[in-house]
């Protein structure tokens, strides 16, 4: 029976790939749109007994992160998984379906008083999506990325079989490896159908403290300063050119007493506001994006690396990224990635290119050193003995 046929009798939506559906240029032969758990795994098993490379698909909103997958046979599309299963509000859990997306869910939650606390850096991400590529934001300097949110995970491994991590209350801690396991994934360990996260009540009032900085020591110094207050931001984050903002979240009185005291250690050139600032949790504008981590003393390093012109944000939890423009030849990007590398090492960091144009990604080194690299091929093999899901999707070729 051919693929086509044997996957129509399991799932209701299926059909011949198109060109436009390709990742990063990888046509898929076949998409199929599974509406439930339960079609997922047999559209999983089918796929196995088959022998397809399988590509799990959000909202394409981060689908040309990573490198190009070795073969695209059967796309595996989210769009009907997209429901809120469960929101235990007393419990601050919420369990939800990979394909829904970001702000449908912060919509849901907000209902009654609650939220992920994640930032959406890119409208219209889904959830299973947010998970695959450890995505986050500033608020990841209070609540953590994916991998500290999720505390449950239903996947279907890559031989059709249900697996299940975690549990549905937060002092289940039980299956948290896998659940982390996955957060950041790409694809290649399985595919993503249902997570159950951890929630936090939607804060009462909020104060952004804005500052310019004139320069990366202005910049280091005012970072550091907030870090090493007691005014307890749950963000702060630098935006290029020269820009740093204090959020501030709690109820209304401390709020605004926080606010203040936080614009004062920042001086005259601070100013406090309700609404973010342009670019708060956005990525930085180019045709490609590097990931740039590394604690934050960095940031003064850094910014001398990239000088005064150069498209980058930075959290204080030492995590940012860099925007190269459309200009940039190969010999242009890998000079840029090459020094960002040398000044990011001497402080036991690193840079990751999640997107750049073909020709761009051709002539670099996407991923750097990777000192884990032998056990992550092992997890691989674990996970997807015939090296199926997502082929080549991940770091040094997995």
């Amino acid at each position: 029976m051919r693929p086509l046929d044997a996957l129509a009798k399991v799932c209701g939506d299926v059909r011949p790939g198109e060109p436009a559906e390709g990742v990063l240029g990888v046509e898929p032969a076949l998409v199929a749109a599974p509406k439930n758990l339960a079609e997922a795994a047999d559209i999983m098993r089918v796929a196995a007994e088959k022998g397809l490379a399988v590509v799990p698909r959000g909202a394409e909103t981060r689908l040309d992160w990573g490198t190009p997958p070795e073969r695209c046979d059967l796309l595996v599309d989210t769009h009907r998984l997209d429901g809120l299963i469960e929101h235990a509000a007393g419990d601050l859990v919420a369990k939800v379906e990979a394909g829904l997306p970001m702000e449908r869910l912060g919509e849901e939650l907000a209902e009654r008083g609650q939220r992920l606390a994640l930032d959406v850096p890119l409208p219209g991400s889904t959830v299973g999506g947010t998970i695959a590529t450890g995505a986050s934001g500033p608020l990841r300097s209070l609540y953590g990325t994916p991998r500290n949110l999720v505390i449950g995970l239903t996947i279907v491994r890559a031989d059709g079989q249900i697996a299940r991590s975690g549990g549905k209350v937060v002092k289940n801690v039980a299956g948290y490896d896998l659940g982390r396991l996955f957060c950041g994934s790409y694809g290649t360990l399985g595919l993503i159908v249902e997570a159950t996260f951890r929630l936090h009540p939607v804060p009462a009032a909020l104060a952004y403290v804005t500052c310019a900085v004139n320069g990366p020591e202005d910049a280091h110094d005012a970072v550091q300063t907030v870090l090493h207050s007691p005014v307890a931001p749950s963000a702060v984050e630098y935006i290029a050119p020269g820009t740093v903002v204090v959020l501030l979240e709690g109820v209304p009185e401390g709020v605004a007493a926080r606010a203040r005291q936080t614009a004062e250690l920042l001086g005259e050139n601070a100013s406090i506001a309700e609404t973010a600032p342009d670019g708060w949790g956005r990525y930085p504008d180019g045709t490609t994006l590097i990931d740039v981590t590394a604690p934050p003393p960095a940031l003064r390093d850094l910014l001398t690396v990239l000088g005064p012109d150069a498209a980058a944000t930075w959290s204080g939890s030492g995590h940012g990224h860099v925007g190269l423009p459309a200009e940039s030849s190969p010999d242009d990007a890998a000079d840029v990635l090459g020094r960002l590398r040398d000044v990011l090492t001497r402080h036991r960091g690193g840079a990751v290119v999640r997107y750049a144009p073909e020709e761009v990604r051709a002539g670099i080194d996407v991923s750097g050193p990777i000192p884990a690299l032998t056990l992550m091929r092992r997890v691989k093999d674990q996970f997807d003995p015939d090296h199926r899901l997502s082929p080549g999707r991940f770091v040094g070729g997995i």
